[in-house]
């Protein structure tokens, strides 16, 4: 079954210190255009989530996003004992000071002192932590990661089932203008005979039955898509088995599209019939429909 390159999944994993959470969104892309979005992965396991997500996911724009939501004691910031309680000694000393200067007035209690203390800009230790993804859980999230991949790729194989459908029934709908097209084609060859014979008349001027056989058959003959016709099948059928049996068939399946169109575009340059035209031109709708699609089959 083929996938699209439209997908998104998510994962989250609880470590010690808080919340891990990996989102992947994927658009079509030429190529795996990969962007990693996070500042919590270490520079040594980025080219391992790189190679994780090349190998999973093949191609298209993917972007990887990794969050962290601290443990509410994680979180918390820490305050420096040992500054404040030398400040604490500073502020007891000068408040004694002051008690022996100004007997009466030196009578500051411990909670109002730290109370104040704790305001003071240095005493708050304002350090983020570092190493969130360390050796020792780097097992733990590597899986998270797999995990946002499969669902990813289980995203993907639901949208291609779409694609499928949608892709599979403009081939069809190509296939059976086809018959259409030969409807037309006695009566085509009929009006071209008349219209030469017709030029003829006009001219007055006697033909040569013999060499007027021999120009009338040559250029039926340039007129003639029966050559288009049979590759446009032969076109079609393989689109089909390419779609049914290669694993990552969409770039393939744009070069089928081009060459169905090119034998659409000479079956249309080459009808002279109005019917045919119109018939063509269904066809070239449905194949632009089909090459859109395409641009978005893994």
């Amino acid at each position: 079954m083929i996938q699209s390159m439209t997908g998104y999944g998510k994962a989250e994993t609880t470590l010690e210190t808080g919340k891990i959470t990996v989102e992947i969104r994927s658009l079509n892309g030429k190529t795996a255009d990969i962007g990693i979005k996070t500042q919590l992965l270490p520079k040594d396991k980025e080219l391992v989530v790189r190679q994780m997500i090349a190998q999973k996911l093949q191609r298209g724009n993917i972007d990887m996003f990794m969050t962290y939501e601290a443990n509410a004691a994680d979180s918390a910031r820490e305050i420096n004992a040992e500054l404040a309680l030398e400040y604490y000694r500073q502020l007891m000393k000068i408040n004694s000071l002051i008690d022996k200067e100004f007997p009466g007035t030196g009578n500051a209690d411990s909670a109002h002192l730290l109370g104040q203390i704790v305001r003071f800009p240095d005493i708050i230790d304002t350090t983020k932590k570092q190493d969130i993804i360390n050796d020792d859980n780097w097992e733990q999230v590597r899986v998270c990661i797999e995990e946002a991949l499969e669902k990813t790729c289980r995203y993907r194989i639901d949208e291609g089932k779409s694609l499928y459908s949608d892709v599979t029934a403009k081939v069809a709908a190509i296939l059976g203008q086809i018959p259409h097209i030969e409807e037309f084609e006695k009566e085509r060859i009929s009006a071209i005979k008349e219209k030469i014979l017709s030029r003829i008349d006009e001219l007055s001027v006697p033909a040569n039955n013999e060499r007027l056989e021999q120009e009338m058959i040559y250029y039926i003959e340039k007129l003639d898509i029966n050559e288009e016709k049979v590759r446009l099948r032969q076109h079609c059928r393989y689109f089909m088995e390419t779609i049914d049996n290669d694993p990552y068939p969409g770039k393939k399946l744009g070069f089928i599209a081009q060459e169905m169109g090119r034998e659409i575009n000479t079956t249309g340059s080459k009808a002279n019939h109005s019917e045919i035209q119109k018939i063509v031109v269904k066809m070239k709708d449905d194949l632009e429909k089909i090459k859109e699609q395409s641009l978005n089959i893994l």
